[in-house]
């Protein structure tokens, strides 16, 4: 099987990797540290017919209407077209579909205007979840006690001083508590396989402090969850969701990424997005050992009846963020990586290239916030995570940042 892989990240890469063991894998645009990186866009790769499968990586291109595009000339896609990329292209649509389909999620509401934003947010207890109703790459979110904080947020907001049009609209809801899951839903339009559970962390600094990121950090599997959990997800989220979509006349091949909170009333939906979550998706595909290649051809052909489900090893996976100086505010670029080669030489570490461009001498240079992503695994939490931790270690570059807390015990 030939299939390209849209986008440029750590995630890319780890989906590159994953998908290389069984298929011949091409990355557009890629980054000069993912093998099979070219420059040729996707509609160029596909013209001959040769590719077998399209997987599309970030965001921004499914809501653009890329997977639509691709079908339109006979390719086969995994990635929903623009009507399901709705999910994630608009928090408030997303929310009126879980409500639709009957989905435990948290109070809401959406505004576009001050006065009756700010009137909603009085009348929740707090803590205060305030989001941009468009994509702001999982930036947009701000979780705080302080409702002041909070009102200053949804004008910032709202006037388009800090997120422009994408927080022009806003969702805001009650907050919940209980820690935070991710599971990752693989979807043909009708049947749903959900792969293991995964914790990401969000907030750049140790103890969860800080802005909110992409994410600085990821663990699986999850010590604190049931065996179950996947199979609940699949049950009480995401089948539910892929039938409310069917009566909106959306038919979704793709991942539904289910954020969930596991409350103390059992677990809830914080948000559904429509790609593999960066890094969260990363430990989970790294311990796959089946063929991924051929799981997501047959979600993308309608019917996951086709493959058997995918299996996983025991092994655990702790990823941790190599940052810029600056991220997420402001990240520093241009700066010479060091160290890679060391870090990729310690047992059981595998490092995923993100925010990397090439210098002039060729070498890798930072080219982003989140650069690396060092992954660390093994039988056991403590050894994945210490064997991440070695690998982190040795890479260094000015400024470079990273949490020291990641699946950390207790």
């Amino acid at each position: 099987m030939k299939v390209v892989v849209v986008g440029s990240g750590g995630r890319e890469h780890a989906l590159a990797q994953v998908l290389g063991r069984t298929a011949e894998v091409v990355v557009t645009p890629g980054n000069p540290a993912i093998p099979g990186s070219v420059a040729t866009s996707v509609e160029e790769l596909v013209a001959d017919g040769s590719v077998d499968l399209v997987v599309v990586g970030p965001e921004q291109p499914l809501v653009d209407g890329l997977a639509d595009r691709l079908r339109a000339l006979g390719v086969r896609v995994f990635g929903p077209g623009a009507d399901g990329a709705q999910i994630e292209g608009s928090k408030a649509y997303m929310k009126d579909l879980a409500s639709a389909a009957g989905l435990p999620t948290a109070r809401y509401a959406a505004f576009d205007a001050p006065e009756p934003a700010l009137a909603f947010l009085r009348s929740l207890p707090g803590p205060y979840v305030v989001k941009t109703d468009g994509l702001a790459a999982g930036k947009g979110v701000l979780v705080t006690d302080s409702l002041a904080e909070a009102e200053a947020d949804v004008r910032d907001k709202l006037s388009g001083s800090s997120f422009g049009d994408a927080g022009r609209r806003v969702v805001i809801e009650e907050g919940l508590s209980g820690p935070e899951v991710s599971v990752f839903a693989v979807c043909d339009g009708t049947r749903t396989v959900c792969l293991p559970p995964a914790q990401d962390f969000k907030r750049v600094g140790d103890g969860d402090t800080g802005p909110n990121t992409g994410g600085m950090g990821a663990w699986s599997p999850l010590p604190f969850v049931d065996d179950d959990l996947a199979e609940v997800v699949a049950e009480r989220f995401v089948r539910p969701t892929l039938a409310a979509l069917r009566d909106r006349g959306i038919d979704y091949r793709g991942v539904l990424y289910t954020g969930l909170m596991l409350t103390p009333d059992g677990p809830k939906l914080i948000e559904y997005n429509i790609r593999f979550g960066d890094p969260d998706s990363q430990v989970v595909l790294l311990r796959m050992t089946s063929d991924l290649a051929a799981l997501l051809a047959a979600a993308a052909d309608g019917d996951l009846r086709a493959v058997e489900a995918p299996t996983f090893t025991d092994d655990a996976a702790v990823l941790v963020v190599a940052a810029s100086e600056g991220y997420p505010a402001a990240p520093r670029v241009g700066d010479a990586i060091d160290g890679l080669a060391a870090a990729q030489a310690v047992d059981g570490v595998t490092v995923l290239c993100a925010g990397v461009g090439s210098g002039a001498d060729g070498a890798l240079i930072t080219a982003g916030g989140r650069v690396l992503n060092v992954v660390g695994q093994g039988p056991d939490v403590a050894t994945a995570r210490a064997r991440a931790y070695e690998g982190i270690a040795a890479i260094a570059w000015p400024g470079l940042h990273h949490r020291t807390d990641i699946a950390a015990p207790g």
